[in-house]
């Protein structure tokens, strides 16, 4: 069973977290519908283990202490409409730091790419976010930084775009963990239209 570490933090966007969230979950249950042992773990953590506050007031509680996360075999760290607030604080980079370092795939939703930036994760990598963002991506130092996709498979890292494109992102992860048939399963169960192409 592979293990998600979600990482949220106050600010963050819902969709970002809640979206991943849904497509493992999802792929899971299905697995167990075919008689299969399940095939993700999911976790939310956050910096300390505090409670955070998502952008638009939604409190989250009984959350896993990042700082303390070790090896999840995906990270997922999600995006947020104040970039400069999460990239000054130190708890958040700290977090993602730990999450990285300890974990195996790290992938990204929308401007989660400048929290990977930040640590120098994406350094001459393809990578992605919001369509509005990836000027401002080049910007900040990861000068390949690719427009018109929904996501961007760098091997360790893949990055995806604004907001619902992370649930695309998260089932092309769950083609590559399991397979393209059970990814498409899953995007059928969720109502969602998905090819295996990262193209818009």
């Amino acid at each position: 069973m592979a293990r998600i570490g979600i990482l949220v933090f106050d600010g963050f966007d819902l969709i970002d977290a809640g979206g991943p969230y849904e497509v493992f979950l999802t792929a899971s249950r299905l697995a167990e519908r075919d008689g299969d042992a399940p095939t993700f773990s999911v976790e939310l953590v956050s910096p300390g283990g505090r409670e955070v506050v998502a952008y638009g007031g939604m409190t989250l509680t009984a959350l896993g202490d990042a700082d303390a996360a070790r090896s999840f075999d995906v990270v997922v760290v999600p995006g947020t409409i104040d970039v400069g607030a999460a990239l000054a604080d130190p708890r958040i980079g700290a977090s993602v730091a730990n999450l990285i370092s300890t974990g195996g795939l790290t992938t990204s939703v929308c401007t989660g790419a400048f929290l990977l930036a930040q640590q120098g994760t994406l350094d001459g990598l393809p990578a992605t976010t919001h369509w509005e963002d990836v000027e401002a991506l080049r910007e900040y130092g990861v000068s390949s930084a690719v427009a018109g996709v929904r996501w961007a498979d760098a091997g360790d890292v893949v990055t995806s775009g604004g907001l619902t494109s992370g649930m695309h992102m998260a089932l092309h992860v769950v083609a590559r963990l399991t397979s393209e048939e059970m990814a498409l399963r899953t995007a059928r169960q969720l109502d969602l239209d998905w090819t295996p192409s990262p193209e818009r």
